[in-house]
């Protein structure tokens, strides 16, 4: 696994350790907080291996935390939004006036700034080569007035303060949610311990499929939404915003950039549910036999005014105003802020958030020849529609299906004790008033029906926002941690559950719960009635159930290959917690257009690729001869 959102980095569970960092030991709370603050550019990691702030001037571990500490925790997970233009400086924006005028309007400008089509009552004198005069006659006079405004929407789960993933390898002007990308699948490769290019030449190349995208694609300005905006902002759009916009953009530059992949590719957007719809095709595909390895993931940077802008006007966001009213404000402070998100409490909307998460699935047997470090496997994951919808955005009933059906396969799989006593719930959370009625009600309903009394609830939306299509990959990701440290986040945000909550047969609790989970049920609705719910079992699980499919011996010699995998894993970890990432991008690598390739009846060739692509395919029906 691996990926970044506002709690940090992906691999090592360091995101994860920073949602439950008041029950750590002390060394483990020191090692995530000098990572945050080497990731933050807060400090800087030496070639003689000693630390140094950003000034140059020495410093030991223990400094490093006393100092930087408080300054780490109030510049990660959900906080006021640290984009001047979101505070005081305030969002460019354009006002249409129309102005009276009594008296002939003279001015001067540019030649080149003067509109292609000239209104027909202007009267333009050349000055120079350069500048004109223009005279407007009394009359109507329509203009754009410039204006700066104030931000309804403060607050949002942003990387951490001074990370910079456009930095760590040659972006040239690609959109924040594709440097993420290249960012969170280089930590998830990096962190697995394994060698692609090896891993990748024992497969034929149709073997490995990478299916990654977003909910609704690049638009920032350097994708889409610098070029629809281009000509009202007087800009030019550029020949790259309109094909970095993509959703699907997000594969295309790790097949290009980072894998070299020519397998299957390609993402489903199911909105707030993208990730675990990804998820489902890899898993799919896995299972089917199709693939023996695939890439999954999202990455999502939506914290743009005008995103937040359109989430807002539909309720959906916790604004300022909304905030104030709930808690009988007048004023905001920044512990306000990072208290925006209050999953399954009072609440008044979601808080909007940017991340990137991927991981890397492969089955069984290949995962135990090579040594893989097993963090986890998903059985199952399902989707469904809501059928029919008063409104598009409302909830509806496809959530009860996706998690009867996980539900059940966890009963089916680890036994109906398992299911009530060692499993939990991560739910979609998402803050508002409608979420946290419609999905408790949701899991009071299969709780009842699978006789679970008090079914655990984490909602890590409370730390780290809801980054759209995103938002499930954080969920994996907390899970993934929980089964390798043995604590459940709590919901801090959490002083009181509200009393429209379905809170009977449920367990929801504000601190780090100490609990040995065999499953996590990941949750996920999405806008337009796009649900899913999946299961992941834990390592421990997952070992027993390697043993009754492939016995003992097997298993053992696997433990073996294993340790090299690990000490790989760790050695990226270590230079991650130093500020040091290994981002993989390789352009201009290995380009080929068609003419080198070797086609044949049955196999085509690749010039670099070990193996060649089979061409045998499944005929359903035989031969009609």
């Amino acid at each position: 696994m691996g990926g970044v959102n506002a709690a940090g980095r992906t691999s090592g569970h360091q995101a994860y350790r920073r949602t439950v960092l008041d029950v750590l030991d002390r060394d483990d709370q020191a090692t995530m907080l000098i990572g945050l603050a080497a990731m933050m550019r807060l400090v800087i990691h030496q070639d003689d291996g000693t630390w140094t702030d950003a000034e140059g001037q020495p410093l030991d571990a223990r400094e490093i935390v006393v100092r930087y500490r408080q300054q780490i925790l109030d510049h990660s997970l959900i906080r006021r939004i640290e984009d001047p233009h979101f505070g005081d400086v305030g969002i460019a924006a354009n006002r249409h006036a129309q102005l009276a005028i009594e008296a002939p309007l003279v001015f001067m400008l540019r030649r080149r700034q003067l509109p292609v089509s000239l209104p027909e009552n202007w009267q333009v004198r050349e000055l120079d080569r350069q500048r004109v005069e223009v005279t407007v006659p009394p009359g109507q006079f329509d203009v754009m007035l410039p204006e700066r405004r104030q931000a309804q929407v403060r607050a949002a789960g942003q990387l951490p303060s001074g990370f910079a993933p456009e930095t760590l390898y040659h972006s040239v002007h690609h959109p924040r949610g594709l440097s993420m990308a290249i960012f969170g699948v280089s930590d998830c490769l990096n962190q697995s311990g394994l060698d692609w290019d090896a891993l990748s030449s024992r497969l034929d190349p149709d073997a490995i499929a990478v299916y990654a995208g977003n909910s609704i694609g690049q638009l920032d300005d350097n994708g889409w939404g610098g070029l629809l905006k281009s000509f009202v902002s007087g800009n030019r759009a550029t020949s790259k915003q309109m094909p970095l916009g993509y959703g699907q953009m997000p594969a295309d530059f790790l097949n290009a950039y980072v894998l070299g992949s020519v397998g299957t590719t390609g993402t489903m957007q199911g909105a707030c549910a993208t990730f675990l719809y990804n998820l489902r095709l890899g898993v799919d595909d896995i299972v089917s036999g199709r693939r023996r390895v695939v890439m999954v993931g999202t990455a999502d940077a939506p914290i743009t005014p005008e995103i937040i802008e359109g989430f807002r006007t539909m309720g959906a966001l916790a604004d300022d105003a909304s905030l104030k009213a709930l808690d009988a404000l007048t004023l905001l402070t920044d512990a306000d802020y990072q208290r925006a998100c209050r999953p399954f409490a009072r609440n008044c909307g979601f808080t909007i958030a940017e991340a990137s998460q991927f991981v890397l699935l492969m089955d069984d047997d290949l995962a135990l020849e090579i040594g893989a470090d097993i963090l986890g496997a998903v059985p199952g994951v399902y989707t469904n529609a809501d059928g029919w919808k008063r409104s598009i955005s409302a909830p509806g009933i496809g959530n009860y299906i996706t998690l009867g059906k996980a539900a059940a396969l966890t009963r089916s799989l680890l036994g109906e004790q398992a299911l009530r006593e060692r499993s939990y719930l991560h739910a979609h959370g998402t803050s508002t008033p409608k979420n946290r009625a419609t999905e408790s009600h949701v899991f009071d309903q299969v709780a009842k029906a699978n006789n679970v009394d008090a079914w655990p609830v984490v909602a890590i939306k409370a730390f780290v926002g809801h980054s759209q299509g995103s938002a499930a990959g954080d969920q994996l990701a907390s899970a993934l941690g929980s089964f390798a440290h043995g604590w459940l986040p709590g919901i801090p945000t959490l002083d009181e559950v509200a009393d429209d909550v379905h809170a009977q047969r449920l367990y929801f609790f504000q601190h780090p719960l100490a609990f040995s989970a065999d499953a996590a049920l990941i949750n996920a609705k999405g806008f337009g009635g796009n649900n899913a719910t999946g299961v992941v079992i834990s390592p421990q699980v997952t070992e027993r159930l390697l043993v009754k499919r492939h016995g003992q011996s097997k298993v053992n010699d696997w433990k073996q290959r294993r340790e090299k995998t690990r000490e790989i894993a760790r050695h990226y970890e270590q230079q991650a917690d130093r500020g040091r990432f290994h981002t993989i991008y390789r352009f201009g690598e290995g380009v080929l257009e068609g003419p080198e390739l070797e086609v044949g009846a049955d196999a085509i060739h690749i010039p670099g690729y070990a193996r060649a692509v089979s061409l045998s395919v499944d005929n359903p029906f035989g031969s009609i001869d």
